[in-house]
């Protein structure tokens, strides 16, 4: 639960402009700033802690237990479903808060 506040703080900026967005209506706008800065997140965070392995000498752990690997695994299928097409629908926003959703709820209440 602490890593989930941790990434909330360090992504309210773009989780905010992404809200902004979505209430104007301009869903692929707010899909863009949502996972550009997850993936800028993520895309920063895990090679730091690989690398950090490396020098330390322990094993890599991510943390995630089966429930979460299965959400993670099923997070990244349908964000390259909604990427690959090049428009976002309000129908693949609401299948990704849903996910969102079901990942916070799992993660307050294992």
């Amino acid at each position: 639960m602490v890593g989930v506040v941790i990434a909330l703080l360090v992504l309210l900026p773009e989780t905010l402009a992404a809200a902004r967005n979505a209430r104007r209506g301009r869903t692929q706008i707010s899909l863009n700033l949502a996972l550009g800065s997850a993936m800028a997140s993520i895309g920063l965070t895990i090679p730091a802690i690989a690398v950090a392995s490396i020098w330390v000498g322990g094993p890599l752990l991510l943390g995630l237990g089966a429930t979460q690997i299965v959400l993670l695994a099923l997070t990244a299928g349908v964000g390259i479903l909604t990427v690959m097409p090049g428009r976002a629908t309000l129908l693949q926003a609401a299948v990704h808060l849903c996910l969102c959703a079901a990942y916070l709820l799992l993660a307050a209440n294992p």
